[in-house]
C-alpha cells in the first residue's frame, strides 16, 4: 500500500518475517489484552487488515477496545511461541511505546462470540468492528467497482434518476412522502427507476446505468430489505439476447474481482422448463432431485389418491432412514403449501436386486404401478420416493419447496449455479374478480406470437400470453429481472386495458411515459439485479443484512436510531396531516 498513513507508517495485517528489524507505527484497538507480572503486558491490536501482537515492557492501562498507538520494532516470536491462527502469527512488535489516543467503556455486546441480533443492530457500530462484517462489507465494495468497470467498458454511461417520483405499480406498496408545497399530495420513493430508465432511451442516451437505491415497502425476508440498491441498466436498439449478454459479461466480471474466478457458462432454460423440472421460476441448481412426472404411469390407477390431473415425484438419495417424525413434519408443511396430502414409499431390494416399494398406498396399486414407479423416478434400494398428486400447477410448486426444503445445501457450500429463465408468462393469475396480475411490471413487451391472445382474449386466455421477460438466477436466488420494453404507446394501451386500467386513468398516471412514445421511442430493453444479493451471495451469507451496513430488523425497525418513530405536531401540521385518533 502506498496511501498516506496519517498516524501509522504501517497497518497491522499487512506485517510479516519479511519486515523483522523495521521500526513501526501502528495504530488500531486493543482486541485482547494478556498481563505477565506488573511490567509485562501482550496487547492483540486490531485494525481493518488483522490483528499484531505487541509486547510492551511497562505497566500499561490499555484495556480491550480502547484505541491505540503503538511503535516499536518487528521481531520474530521466540521458538514455540508463533500462533498459526494468526496471519501475522510468525512476528511481534517489541520495544513498544504505547499512546492511549482514546479510552473505551466496557462493551455493551462482545465482538468475538454470537449475541442476538437486535443488539447488534442496536449497536451497529460496535458489531462493524467485527472481522466478519469488515471482510463483507469490503466485499460490498468490490463488487460496487467491478460492477462499475464492467457497465463503463460496454459502454454504458451512469445516470443519476430521482428518488421523490410519483407512484407507480412495479408489484409492490410504495413508501409515499408528503409534499409541503402541495398539500394532499404525495410523492412516491421509487421502487426502481424504471420509467426515468425508459425515458433515457428516449433520449438517446442509448446505455444507460446507475447503481440505484430503490425503496419497496413489502413484507421483509433473508433476502429482502425496505430499502436495497441494484445494478440497473438500459440500452436502446436492442432484444433479450444483447441485454443478456451484457449482464452476464458484469456479473461474470464481479464475481472474478471478488473470487479470483469468472462465472462461467451460465445455462438458459424457459419458465416452463424451469416450473416442469425445479417447481420453481429461481431453482436452485446446485443439487439435482428433479421433478419427474409420473402422470403417465396412473392412467388406469384404482388409487384414488392418484386419480388426478397431474402425479409427480421426487426421488430423495439416501431417503429410506427418515424417521416418522420427519415425514409427518413434511407432510403438514405439504399441506400448508396448499397439497392434499404427501404419498411416499421407502425402496428396499427383491432377492434378484430389484427395487421394491414399502409404504401404506401399495396396497392400493397394482404391480405395474409399483414396479414402474421406482424405475421412473429411478430410485433405488435405500431411497424415498414422494409423490405429490393435484393439479399441475399446485404439484408443482408444492414439490419444487419440498425439493428445497430436502436438497437445499447453505449458500456458502456448492460453489456459484447460475441460470437465465426466459420467455416468464405476462400475467401470473387470475384474481376472484377476473383481473389479470401481472408477473413483471406492466411495460414488458408480450411476445409477439401471443398478441392476439392480449387483444382479443379475456380471462384464462390471458395466462397463454408470453412477455420478453428474463429473470437471473443464483443459487436459488433471484438475483435480478429485466424485459424487452414497450416502446409503441398503442400496446401498452393494450396491456394497462388487461389490467384494468382504463384510458383516462391511464393518462393520469403515466401520460408523460406515453406522449413520450409518440416523440420517436426507439426499441429499448433492460435489466436491474440486487447488489446486496450478489455480495451476500460471494460472502457466503444467509442473509442480506449481513452485507448492509445499517440494516432493518425483521419487523422493518431500526434499534440504533429507533425509527420509524413519532413525527412532532408541529411538522404534521406543516404538511397538514393529522392522526387520526388511536
Amino acid at each position: 500500500m502506498n496511501e498516506a498513513r496519517g498516524l501509522r507508517t504501517h497497518y497491522c495485517g499487512e506485517l510479516g518475517a519479511a519486515d523483522e528489524g523495521v521500526p513501526v507505527v501502528v495504530c488500531g484497538w486493543v482486541d485482547r489484552r494478556r498481563t505477565h507480572g506488573e511490567h509485562l503486558a501482550f496487547l492483540d491490536v486490531r485494525d481493518h487488515t488483522g490483528v499484531v501482537q505487541c509486547v510492551v515492557d511497562e505497566r500499561i492501562d490499555a484495556r480491550n477496545e480502547y484505541v491505540v498507538r503503538i511503535a516499536g520494532v518487528v521481531r520474530i516470536r521466540p521458538e514455540g511461541t508463533a500462533n498459526p491462527a494468526l496471519a501475522t502469527g510468525e512476528i511481534e512488535i517489541g520495544d513498544c511505546g504505547v499512546e492511549i489516543l482514546k479510552r473505551a467503556e466496557p462493551m455493551p455486546i462482545p465482538l468475538h462470540t454470537d449475541v442476538d441480533e437486535n443488539l447488534r443492530l442496536r449497536y451497529r457500530y460496535l458489531d462493524l468492528r467485527r472481522a466478519r462484517m469488515q471482510r463483507n462489507l469490503r466485499i460490498r465494495a468490490r463488487v460496487n467497482a467491478a460492477i462499475r468497470q464492467a457497465m463503463d467498458a460496454q459502454g454504458f454511461v451512469e445516470i443519476e434518476t430521482p428518488m421523490l417520483v410519483a407512484s407507480t405499480p412495479e408489484g409492490a406498496r410504495d413508501f409515499v412522502v408528503p409534499s409541503r408545497l402541495h398539500p394532499g399530495s404525495f410523492y412516491a420513493l421509487p421502487q426502481s427507476p424504471q420509467l426515468f430508465k425508459q425515458l433515457c432511451m428516449v433520449g438517446g442516451l442509448d446505455r444507460y446505468y446507475q447503481i440505484a437505491r430503490c425503496l419497496r415497502d413489502e413484507d421483509l425476508r433473508a433476502d429482502r430489505q425496505f430499502e436495497f440498491m441494484q445494478l440497473d441498466a438500459e440500452a436502446a436498439f436492442v432484444g433479450a439476447e444483447e441485454v443478456i449478454d451484457f449482464i452476464t459479461t458484469a456479473v461474470s466480471h464481479t464475481v472474478e474481482a471478488v473470487t479470483g474466478s469468472p462465472l462461467g457458462e451460465v445455462p438458459i432454460i424457459t419458465w416452463n422448463e424451469a416450473m416442469d423440472r425445479y417447481g420453481s421460476d429461481k431453482p436452485d441448481t446446485r443439487f439435482g432431485m428433479e421433478l419427474v412426472d409420473c402422470t403417465d404411469l396412473f392412467a388406469g390407477t384404482q388409487a384414488r389418491v392418484f386419480q388426478v390431473p397431474c402425479v409427480k415425484g421426487i426421488t430423495v438419495t439416501g431417503g429410506a432412514e427418515m424417521g416418522r417424525n420427519r415425514i409427518d413434519e413434511l407432510t403438514a408443511a405439504c399441506k400448508r403449501w396448499g397439497a392434499k396430502g404427501l404419498a411416499w414409499f421407502r425402496v428396499g431390494e427383491s432377492e434378484d436386486g430389484a427395487p421394491v416399494l414399502d409404504g401404506a398406498l401399495c396396497k392400493f396399486m397394482s404391480a405395474e404401478e409399483q414396479a414402474t414407479l421406482p424405475q421412473r423416478l429411478e430410485a433405488g434400494a435405500g431411497d424415498m420416493v414422494m409423490l405429490i398428486a393435484d393439479e399441475p400447477r399446485l404439484a408443482n410448486r408444492v414439490l419444487g419447496l419440498l425439493r428445497l426444503e430436502l436438497g437445499r445445501p447453505p449458500v456458502s457450500e456448492g460453489g456459484l449455479a447460475p441460470l437465465w429463465v426466459v420467455d416468464f408468462p405476462l400475467f401470473e393469475d387470475i384474481d376472484d374478480e377476473g383481473n389479470p396480475q401481472p408477473a413483471h411490471h406492466p411495460f414488458t413487451m408480450p411476445h409477439p406470437d401471443d398478441l392476439d391472445y392480449l387483444v382479443r382474449g379475456g380471462g384464462e386466455s390471458l395466462l397463454r400470453v408470453r412477455s420478453q421477460a428474463y429473470d437471473l438466477v443464483i443459487n436459488g436466488w433471484e438475483l435480478g429481472s429485466g424485459s424487452v420494453r414497450i416502446h409503441d404507446a398503442a400496446i401498452q394501451m393494450q396491456v394497462f386495458a388487461a389490467l384494468g386500467i382504463d384510458e383516462a386513468e391511464a393518462e393520469r398516471r403515466f401520460g408523460f411515459l406515453l406522449e413520450a412514445f409518440g416523440y420517436g421511442a426507439p426499441p429499448h430493453a433492460g435489466f436491474a439485479f440486487g447488489i446486496d444479493r450478489l455480495a451476500a451471495l460471494l460472502a457466503g451469507e444467509e442473509n442480506i443484512r449481513e452485507v448492509i451496513a445499517f440494516p432493518k430488523t425483521q419487523s422493518g425497525a431500526d434499534p440504533l436510531t429507533s425509527a420509524p418513530g413519532p413525527v412532532e405536531p408541529a411538522h404534521l401540521a406543516e404538511l397538514g396531516l393529522r392522526l387520526r385518533p388511536s
